[in-house]
């Protein structure tokens, strides 16, 4: 099992990865997949039971993650290619045409890891319920995790499914919502209040869990304890504290950083800020 440090150093290189794939295309969203980056970094190199070199689309015996806010997909891509699921180097091709890194996850070309197409938000929590009923009628006692966008939380689907998990005890299911405060068009404060979110889901059945998504002892840590909360008649939700932009001084903290790419002078200017310590695609 990796060590924390050797854990910081591959977040380091995954936000490398993110600000190079979005500059060479022009094209993509930045903000998001560097706040996140802890948490898909602690998943896929401490808490997943996965099996990279086998990937199936079942998943039979393995823990299975589902990324809702597809637009993240630079950080997805770079974690999945970094623990094993294709190639560092296929990197390079995000967003370009007839390629399997498509600007939101798909599924007709077969990149290992992905296992549903997502993007158009508020779907994602039904899909991982779905999955986690079939591991229970399959009698698999392995989890299910997907990750949420707060500003996803406006999305009706989501509130449907809540329901649902709580109703029908699908308790081997762990959710995460990054609560990084921003969307598209502004603060998700100003767009569309999203109240009191601990409360919400708490009302709504669910076990919730608290985390600084920029931390990733404490991200291990909690992802360890909703584990433990597993099993009890609930469903769990995490909701993960994270600035958009995080590792990038001048991209935290803001929407503007939610879908727009860094020219030469900005990447050069991240990349100053952020050591290659595995090595560049």
């Amino acid at each position: 099992m990796p060590e924390i440090k050797d854990l910081e150093n591959i977040c380091s290189q995954v936000r490398r990865d993110i600000v190079r794939m979005v500059h060479a295309v022009n094209s993509g969203h930045p903000g998001g997949s560097l706040g996140c980056t802890e948490y898909f970094v602690a998943l896929y190199f401490h808490t997943l039971k996965h099996n990279p070199a086998k990937f199936s689309m079942d998943g039979i015996g393995e823990d299975l993650f589902f990324l809702s806010n597809g637009h993240i997909s630079p950080v997805f891509y770079s974690a999945l290619a970094r623990s094993g699921y294709f190639e560092v180097k296929e990197l390079s091709t995000f967003r370009k045409l007839n390629t399997r890194l498509q600007g939101h996850p798909t599924t007709h070309e077969g990149l290992p890891g992905v296992r549903v197409a997502s993007g158009s938000l508020g779907q994602g929590m039904s899909v991982a319920l779905g999955a986690a009923v079939a591991k229970k009628l399959n009698k698999d006692d392995r989890f299910v995790y997907s990750l949420h966008g707060d500003g996803e939380m406006q999305e009706g689907q989501i509130w449907e499914a809540a329901m649902y998990a709580a109703a029908k005890k699908v308790d081997n299911i762990i959710s995460t919502i990054d609560v990084n405060g921003q969307q598209i068009d502004g603060s998700t404060e100003s767009v569309c209040s999203l109240g009191d979110l601990h409360a919400k889901w708490l009302a709504f059945g669910w076990d919730v869990l608290s985390m600084n998504g920029a931390d990733i002892s404490n991200v291990i840590a909690t992802l360890q304890k909703a584990k433990e909360h597993c099993g009890k008649g609930k469903p769990v939700m995490i909701l993960m504290t994270t600035a958009m932009g995080q590792g990038v001084d001048f991209m935290m903290g803001t929407h503007k950083w939610h879908g727009t790419a860094p020219n030469d002078e900005q990447l050069a200017k991240a990349l100053a800020q952020l050591p290659e310590t595995v090595g560049d695609y």
